[in-house]
């Protein structure tokens, strides 16, 4: 970029992770032009702290884990992991926090990138300060997207920053695997890290709040989940809350409200995320600095025709993908908008509406077992008011679960609305399960029609095959009844 360079766009977009990234590059297909801001690395969370990281430290784990499982391969893998190794590839995969392979994709779709710190500073005008200190103005003609995601939330206790916490940007990155590590939390992030950590040699303690793990599934994913990780040695804690937290010779100390001393060399805090809009100059267009953004089905922020809140910042799913999604729709949403199309109240599942934010947000949590849902859960469907029905199989129950491993332990649901007799919401926890869930997020997003899901014959003998399982134990339901 030049100093004589246009400081006019279309529409500029705060924050290049991978929400940012698709909002630019939808923008860009519609033939607006298009500026992206961004204050740390192009790729955002997800590539560097998050996603790339986190799932390059567990894969390992995981096919160790299935290896295990197998006849005439399971006494090949009882050695440890190197974790040596799997570190290594861990810094591949996120290009060792370089971005210049994203550069070449920004440049590719003819979005300018502005390193430096974006803020609003009143109505479709933004301003970038750079490390050097300058100051550029950018005015956009139709929208700023707001595309700046969230950071980890501490919990207030005295003198934690002089502790060091871990949060979970340092439990993807850290150079090497600490001797003992407490994680408190009990989310997607938590059992996720203690996995991957204890499986790479910690001995790690989990202290959860909370009466089980992944309090936002069916309860029996936390519960099988949980039971996993002790047996592979990760002492849980339910029901514990921390008190205290200093750090003493170097090593961590946690006191928990019933008075337990644990000593470790690291503490990672799982426990929540803020959004970044705290410094991106909200107040100058009449909202709260540090608030979530409140926005409609377009992803238009609330009161505002040109302001649009995509990804976590708006807080409907915290999750990478679905914030994609978002990016998608508001992209097209802008462009409509930028050509006179009129969208006040954009159609449900119509090309500007998220519709799939309000009933069919997938999700995997890369744990051993593996744990993905779809749309609703049970307790979620009975509080909407409608006339539902849980329908569980255990995975014993289908030859492929067998096949793909000794003793295979997990479990399906669906969640049926019996009215219409379609999905509100599939569950399923069990090794490898996390391919399987887009076929439920179909049949969700789609609402297709039980009847018709008959028709729909998994191959055998694949783990698939508990589709027809849950079918039939929904139909010798209703003969029951």
């Amino acid at each position: 970029m030049t100093e004589t360079e246009t400081n006019v766009y279309d529409v500029v977009v705060l924050g290049a992770g991978p929400v940012g990234e698709n909002v630019a590059d939808r923008t860009r297909a519609a033939g607006l032009s298009t500026a992206i801001v961004e204050s740390e690395l192009v790729g955002g969370e997800c590539s560097y702290w998050a996603c790339m990281p986190s799932k390059a430290l567990l894969r390992p784990v995981i096919a160790r884990a299935d290896a295990r499982r197998v006849p005439g391969l399971r006494h090949l893998v009882q050695g440890p992991l190197d974790a040596e190794a799997v570190l290594a590839h861990r810094d591949y995969e996120t290009s060792n926090w370089q971005d210049d392979g994203q550069l070449g994709w920004l440049e590719s779709i003819g979005a300018d990138l502005y390193r430096g710190q974006g803020r609003l500073a009143g109505a479709r005008t933004v301003t970038v300060t750079g490390e050097d200190g300058s100051t550029r103005t950018l005015t956009a003609r139709h929208a700023v997207a707001v595309c700046t995601g969230t950071g980890a939330q501490l919990p207030d206790l005295p003198g934690l920053a002089e502790v060091g916490p871990w949060t979970s940007r340092e439990a993807t990155s850290a150079k090497s695997v600490p001797g003992r590590l407490i994680v408190v939390g009990g989310g997607v992030v938590a059992v996720e890290m203690a996995t991957a950590w204890q499986a790479l040699g910690s001995r790690v303690t989990l202290l959860v709040r909370g009466k089980g793990l992944l309090p936002r599934m069916e309860p029996f994913a936390g519960e099988l989940v949980a039971e996993a990780l002790a047996e592979a040695g990760t002492d849980v804690r339910t029901g514990t809350s921390v008190q205290s937290v200093t750090r003493e010779n170097g090593t961590v100390v946690a006191v928990t409200d019933t008075g337990d001393r644990i000593e470790a060399d690291e503490i990672l805090f799982a426990t929540g995320r803020v959004p970044r809009t705290d410094d991106i100059g909200l107040d100058t267009v009449g909202l709260e600095p540090g608030s979530w953004l409140s926005v409609d089905d377009s992803l238009r922020v609330t009161g505002s025709e040109w302001l649009y809140g995509v990804g976590d910042v708006n807080h409907r799913a915290l999750l990478t993908h679905q914030g994609k999604y978002q990016a998608r729709i508001a992209g097209a949403a802008i462009a409509a908008r930028a050509a006179g199309t009129p969208l006040l109240e954009p159609a449900p599942w119509s090309a500007h509406a998220a519709t799939a934010d309000h009933g069919a947000v997938p999700q995997v949590v890369f744990t051993d077992p593996e744990a993905a849902s779809v749309g609703l859960s049970l307790a979620e469907a009975e509080q909407s008011g409608r006339r539902v029905r849980a329908v569980d199989v255990e995975f014993s129950s289908v030859a492929g679960a067998g096949l793909y491993a000794d003793g295979y332990r997990g479990r399906a649901r669906m969640v049926v609305d019996l009215d219409r007799e379609t999905l509100l919401g599939v569950t399923f926890v069990g090794p490898g399960v996390g391919e399987l869930i887009h076929s439920a997020t179909v049949a969700v997003a789609g609402e297709v029609p039980l009847g018709r899901l008959w028709h729909a014959v998994p191959s055998y003998p694949t783990i698939s095959e508990v589709w027809l399982r849950l079918l039939e134990a929904y139909r010798d339901g209703k003969q029951e009844n």
